[in-house]
């Protein structure tokens, strides 16, 4: 079993950049894929990105693409989300997942974490 925590939220201005952390405890981050997802207040949960074991394959939600960056440490025990060009669509919490495969089912995943929120203000 994988317990993950994220950090890295905060408050950014439209434009602006934030790097998201995900860190793995219990178990070592290079036997899963990791996914990103995040839920804006009122809405559904979304798909943002995924990694996989290997590091070699990455998926990204539409709207995202070209803004965001998913990557990781193993010798860290840790995944990154940089964000650029952030605008306030991009308001929600985010939480980081493992799973087995990487995609952007939120049922390819097991261990969740508690998330981090992330608000931009224009």
């Amino acid at each position: 079993q994988v317990q993950l925590v994220e950090s890295g939220g905060g408050l950014v201005q439209a434009g602006g950049s934030l790097r998201l952390s995900c860190a793995a405890s219990g178990r070592t981050l290079s036997r899963y894929a990791i996914g990103w997802f995040r839920q804006a207040p009122g809405k559904e949960r979304v798909f943002v990105a995924a990694l996989s074991w290997s590091g070699s394959t990455t998926f990204y939600a539409d709207f995202v693409k070209g803004r965001f960056t998913i990557s990781r440490d193993n010798a860290k025990n840790t995944v990154y989300l940089q964000m650029n060009s952030l605008s306030p669509d991009d308001t929600a919490v985010y939480v980081c997942a493992a799973g087995l495969v990487a995609g952007p089912s939120p049922s390819d995943f097991h261990s969740w974490g508690r998330g981090t929120q992330v608000t931009v203000s224009s």
